[in-house]
């Protein structure tokens, strides 16, 4: 793809501030910095999001989450914990079409102006019927 900015960026042609990069994925500081240290993991191999990875691909990037997130962690004693984000298309936040996990550090309650996640509970909004059905229809999916 010729005008992604993240393909731009693991073939160097705009700079960026890299911490990590080997022959599959770069990782680097995103611009937004939602929180101090706000790191980006990207496959260099162009993929729009996690439904375009194929096994191998998947194998690939995601073994190096732990790696990028322990450096993270590492880099600072004022790091209390890690938010660690992957949003598919633009329904989940995805504002740039080339898959990438977000690395977030926390430091505080407070840390970010602007960033928060707010898990709602829908417990016993749904029957055991209706819930079974989206089990068979995950499994049924799986085999395919």
């Amino acid at each position: 793809m010729t005008d992604c900015i993240f393909c731009k960026i693991a073939n160097h042609e705009i700079p960026s501030s890299i911490v990590y990069e080997d022959d599959v994925v770069i990782a680097f500081l995103d611009l937004s910095q939602v929180t101090k240290g706000h790191t980006l993991l990207v496959p260099k191999r162009h993929v729009a999001d996690i439904f375009e990875y194929d096994e191998e691909l998947a194998k690939e990037v995601f073994s190096r989450v732990p790696k990028i997130a322990r450096a993270i962690e590492r880099s600072s004693d004022d790091i209390l914990g890690l938010n660690i984000l992957n949003n598919n298309r633009s329904i989940a936040y995805q504002s740039v079409f080339h898959s990438h996990i977000h690395f977030l550090p926390r430091y505080e309650d407070s840390d970010s102006d602007g960033f928060g996640l707010k898990w709602k509970t829908h417990e016993g909004k749904y029957s055991q019927e209706e819930l079974a059905k989206v089990v068979a229809s995950i499994k049924e999916s799986l085999e395919e």
